[in-house]
């Protein structure tokens, strides 16, 4: 009897592994977006003011968090500063400032409040892909959960943000965001979003 359950967790085990594989071995490249434009480059998208209006979903899909950014985006030479501050619809305000470089062509680094370390990025045609650990309160505890970011620019005005945030190499929430910074500029409810 010990012997096949043993057997049959090995199998289940077995099976989670393969699909995992598998899984992962499908997923979107940031070389999917050659020639594609416009050219994502943040020096120019992330200049200036801009608003973005996100959510957040669960592990289910449920969406657990709305929220609104305000923020502002300045460059010198291959340095920039991205000011962001979030409004929730909770009643929540809360603040990150990125401190952005850009390292070669196609290559950027950044730090953030919470930030743990540095976060890399890469972009190639009209996509971007960060990836980054992220110290988040989440009630009396402290998490760090790992974030594969994700940002399509649409156009000179708009574009999308996906991430996934893991733990232990699992989804626990997505993040989508729209970016607009076409004039004239909308701003934040400040009661929530």
């Amino acid at each position: 009897m010990l012997t096949n359950l043993l057997k049959v967790r090995y199998l289940a085990v077995a099976t989670i592994l393969s699909s995992t594989l598998l899984l992962t071995g499908c997923q979107a490249q940031l070389s999917d977006y050659d020639n594609t434009t416009p050219n994502l480059k943040y020096e120019n998208y992330f200049q200036g003011p801009m608003v973005a209006w996100g959510m957040v979903q669960d592990y289910q899909g449920k969406v657990t968090r709305r929220f609104c950014v305000e923020m502002t985006g300045t460059w010198q030479n291959n340095t920039g500063v991205l000011a962001e501050t979030f409004y929730f619809d909770d009643g929540e305000v809360s603040y990150r400032n990125w401190q952005l470089t850009k390292v070669a062509n196609d290559k950027y680094i950044g730090e953030a409040e919470d930030v743990i370390g540095e976060a890399s990025g890469t972009v190639n045609g009209f996509a971007g892909k960060w990836q980054y650990t992220l110290s988040l309160d989440v009630g009396e505890s402290n998490y760090h959960f790992a974030l594969d970011d994700w940002l399509y620019q649409l156009d000179e005005y708009r574009a999308f943000n996906k991430a996934k945030m893991k733990k232990f190499g699992i989804t626990v929430a997505e993040l989508t965001l729209f970016f607009d910074k076409q004039t004239p500029l909308r701003t934040c409810d400040k009661k929530g979003a």
